[in-house]
């Protein structure tokens, strides 16, 4: 009997440590690394040839909506393709469990609204075999999977199961008996290997980009006690593991303050959603990156998700929802497509819609038109929305709602990103506090591809951005992410670990240009964006992806 399973051999390991690169083989035995150093082909029943390939550990994500994707894709498209080997889903307090059979309909159309998920692909593609967390989580782990997968407890759902839809978006005070079964459902979630829980919690007036739900008003969440938050971190601080993901904004400008006393109540990590170099507006993440440091100093496990890719936004009219800073905008683009079609074409709505400056999406008159349906679309593309309203005499917006509502919202704009690419990149990528990503995968998946976010980060921060060491990226997106979640036994190429393992070409890795692909259920599509230069991924010692194909191998763990 062979020593090992697989040898990977002729490699540079770059073993997610920090430690210098150097060139050593792998010997993997039951989904181990059993061997690193001089591993003779012998010993292996078979070889993966590595020769001037990079070997690292594969990436770990903890910012995704897979939740619903999972249960018709094995691979969490984008995920896998871009060597992400572990994930955790049910971020922002968003998700679909415990719930009641009568809250399906609407959890779907919650999720429609914040995450762009398309409502025919969950109709179709969600079994609903639960109603319990636990019994979700035995769904998903009965599922071939070709990654890993965790799950956080979602607070929307949990909310609504205990308070009721009605008292849960009156943002009523749980009673005590309700607080003592909130904290009940969260000990039965982390028994049956939660990964700890999730919340967005934007409060009503606190001037900050509000996602809302399909009909208009808050998130369950939002409208959340903060004694319920900490009543729920102290429960979660009980078990000594799991970690809280939180996208907050309070009133007062308290949210600093309102992470604090969550962290201090659980003594457990908070990973706080999200950190962003915004182009025009170097204030945002430098005081967040002070706070971040004043929390080291302070020994408060405080982390930043951090928005790393410079995907733009390839969108229409009929689902776009990141306009909801802006509270015209919101309102206009709030409802069914004929319900948005009048609105944003109602005259006496254009002066405020006007009015408003994007914060998070881009100026007006920056975004492109991508592709048209109409004659008096068609002849725009590829042209900025400033240049037809120079030719129209028109005022930008109005030039971009009349192309829109000239194809009743189908007109695909792109819209670049915001983020800085230079200084803040920097300063974000090299802080010890956070975290690269905010892929969001699962979620915005017709406008978004930050799923790339592994692959285009190895290339602009080591590559060629000289932002960091290769070294210090693989630290950034394997072992620190690992050390946040608590996954003790992967994120690092070490005897006795998981062998979750990427090799793959340095001077030719890329992200290739985005396809539209019609592969989700109920007729639905998506646009994405692959990955080239990956020769091998694995995951828990099997090949999964090979030449940037998908083997159709599905060993992935529920990571409990």
């Amino acid at each position: 009997m062979a020593l090992f399973d697989i040898a990977i051999r002729g490699g540079i390991l770059v073993d997610g440590r920090r430690m210098p690169r150097v060139r050593a083989d792998v010997g993997i035995k039951d989904g181990k690394i059993a061997e690193i150093g001089a591993v003779r082909a012998s010993d292996a029943d078979r070889v993966l040839d590595a020769s001037g390939m990079i070997v690292a550990p594969g990436f770990i994500d903890l910012h995704t909506h897979y939740d619903a994707q999972i249960f018709w894709d094995p691979y969490c498209s984008m995920a896998g393709w871009h060597g992400v080997t572990s994930l955790v889903a049910c971020n922002c307090g968003f998700g679909f469990a415990p719930m009641r059979k009568a809250d399906r309909e609407r959890a779907m159309l919650s999720m429609t609204r914040v995450e762009s998920i398309p409502l025919a692909a969950m109709r179709v593609g969600l079994p609903w075999t639960w109603e319990s967390f636990p019994e979700m989580l035995a769904a998903i782990a009965a599922l071939p999977k070709a990654v890993s997968f965790a799950a956080l407890l979602p607070l929307c759902p949990l909310l609504t199961y205990v308070l009721g839809a009605e008292r849960a978006k009156a943002g009523v005070l749980p009673t005590d008996r309700e607080h003592a079964e909130l904290r009940r459902l969260l000990r039965e979630a982390m028994q049956a290997g939660a990964a700890g829980w999730s919340a967005q919690r934007m409060e009503e007036g606190s001037g900050a980009d509000q996602q809302k739900d399909f009909d208009g008003s808050p998130m369950v969440s939002d409208v959340m006690h903060k004694e319920t938050c900490y009543e729920l971190a102290k429960e979660l601080g009980t078990f000594s593991r799991g970690f809280i993901e939180l996208t907050p904004a309070c009133k007062g400008g308290g949210t600093t303050a309102f992470c604090e006393e969550v962290a201090k109540a659980a003594m457990r990590p908070v990973l706080f959603n999200a950190v962003i170099a915004f182009e025009h507006y170097p204030d945002v993440h430098k005081r967040q990156l002070r706070w971040l440091e004043r929390c080291r100093e302070r020994g408060l496990p405080i982390y930043g998700q951090g928005f790393t890719t410079d995907a733009g936004h390839t969108f229409s009219f009929e689902d776009w929802n990141l306009y909801d800073e802006m509270p015209a905008w919101r309102e206009a683009t709030t409802g069914s497509v004929a319900e948005r079609l009048a609105k944003l074409s109602d005259p006496e709505r254009r002066p405020a819609l006007r009015d408003s400056k994007p914060y998070l999406s881009g100026a007006f008159e920056d975004i492109v038109i991508a592709e048209g349906f109409s004659p008096a679309t068609q002849k725009w593309k590829d042209w900025q929305i400033r240049d037809i309203a120079e030719q129209q005499g028109k005022h930008p917006v109005d030039t971009l709602l009349d192309l829109a509502c000239a194809d009743d919202l189908e007109t695909v704009f792109f819209s670049v990103s915001l983020t800085d690419t230079h200084d803040g990149y920097r300063e974000v990528m090299t802080d010890p506090s956070v975290l690269p990503g905010v892929s969001d995968g699962g979620a915005h998946v017709r406008f978004l591809t930050a799923g790339r976010y592994p692959t285009e980060t190895i290339i602009r921060a080591a590559r060629e951005g000289d932002v960091m060491s290769l070294e210090d990226v693989h630290a950034k997106l394997s072992a620190l992410p690992a050390y946040v979640a608590g996954f003790r036994d992967r994120g690092t190429i070490e005897v006795g670990k998981a062998a979750d393992i990427v090799v793959y070409d340095f001077e030719n890795l890329a992200v290739l240009p985005v396809e539209k692909l019609e592969d989700q259920p109920g007729g639905e599509w998506r646009r994405v964006q692959r990955a080239k230069g990956y020769r091998f991924i694995l995951v828990n010692g099997e090949v999964t992806i090979q030449e940037d194909k998908e083997l159709g191998r599905h060993s992935g763990q529920m990571l409990k």
